[in-house]
């Protein structure tokens, strides 16, 4: 280590069970974050103060107004900036001496597998469900541990799967779930404080797989209640059947019909632009008022059974709401009231949109 390097890192090499040794192995280390926001933005920020080697961060979305009052990497003049442009320029005015990787992308079956190849440890910083699955089965098939974190309301959860060959996402949750099942933090929100605890809490984990400190969260889950500092902990058992999975799925999707019909965000701008189209937007009528596609129509989606009278039959109805969760829950719901209809779910959603109209 150069008299800087020591000088960065004295108060880990005094420490006892860690030392010169355990920030070797930091130094070495090739972490992929995947996720640049409310979870993502303390494990960048930890991982790299602490002087991982390498990291990698996974991330299609921008910094938004909305995003600051957790995101706390990010300022006011980022509005607008791609997140992993923004992490960057932040991670590197920390620590100039980590190897910074930026992804600006969707991880998806085309690109999962050669992105996670340069990598030796996953950090799931994600916030949907087809996401996870994929990462887990990626790490699955390269053999590699992931650290799990995940939020909803005042809970937060943490674990760390296929761990040496320990128990795998699928093992506690071996179904992906259907659309109407999900939470989403969009419509019901999320305490600021959280994401910087538990994602706090995935660094870690992160940190005691790279160096060989403490015991690793595999085969349990951890429950985190910020209301009453409350933590529970659950074994999750290994199913050995987890473990022999020979190739990605063919698809990850919310379990939501089985001819759902989708289309882009660039696909409907291209409609929207040319010929018009007749666009539902599903959300809140907060998140509505924040933004929205212009001529669009606000129906929230615990409001569409009352009134279906209002969508119109004569046309193909695209349906949006932030990031494709709930419009496919609506489709699935208009699908079955109103059978004659076509309807057509907005992949991405707002989240999409906002990034085009960015790079527009």
């Amino acid at each position: 280590m150069t008299h800087g390097t020591l000088e960065r890192y004295h108060r880990h090499t005094i420490l006892k069970g860690f030392g010169a040794e355990g920030q070797e192995k930091l130094h070495t280390a090739r972490v992929l974050v995947v996720g640049a926001g409310g979870l993502g933005v303390p494990v960048l920020t930890y991982l790299n103060a602490m002087g991982v080697g390498t990291l990698g961060v996974v991330d299609h979305d921008v910094v938004q107004l909305s995003n600051l009052h957790r995101q706390v990497l990010y300022d006011e003049a980022q509005v607008g900036m791609p997140k992993v442009t923004a992490a960057l320029e932040k991670l590197k005015a920390q620590n100039s001496n980590t190897r910074l990787v930026a992804h600006h992308c969707f991880l998806n079956t085309e690109n999962v597998m050669d992105i996670l190849s340069d990598y030796d440890l996953v950090v799931d910083a994600s916030d949907n469900f087809p996401t996870r699955y994929l990462i887990n089965d990626a790490c699955v098939l390269q053999r590699k541990p992931f650290v799990y974190g995940a939020l909803h309301g005042f809970e937060g959860q943490v674990s760390v799967f296929n761990h040496k060959n320990g128990p795998t996402y699928r093992c506690l949750f071996p179904q992906m779930p259907k659309a109407e099942e999900v939470p989403n933090c969009n419509e019901h929100g999320v305490l600021g404080i959280l994401p910087g605890i538990i994602g706090n809490l995935q660094a870690l984990e992160a940190i005691k797989i790279i160096t060989g400190v403490g015991e690793v969260l595999s085969g349990t889950l951890l429950i985190y209640d910020a209301l009453d500092q409350r933590i529970q902990r659950i074994q999750v058992p290994l199913d050995h059947k987890n473990l022999k999975i020979t190739a990605l799925a063919k698809a990850y999707a919310l379990s939501c019909g089985q001819d759902e019909e989708q289309i882009s965000v660039q696909g409907l701008m291209k409609l929207l632009d040319d010929e018009g189209a007749y666009l539902v937007d599903v959300r809140s009528t907060t998140e509505y008022a924040t933004g929205h596609i212009p001529g669009s129509n606000n129906i929230p989606l615990p409001e569409l059974m009352e009134r279906l009278a209002e969508v119109r039959l004569d046309a193909p109805v695209y349906v949006i709401c932030q990031s494709g969760v709930r419009s496919a829950a609506a489709v699935d719901q208009l699908k079955e009231q109103l059978p004659l209809g076509r309807y057509i779910n907005v992949i991405g959603g707002m989240n999409q949109y906002s990034d085009h109209a960015n790079s527009r």
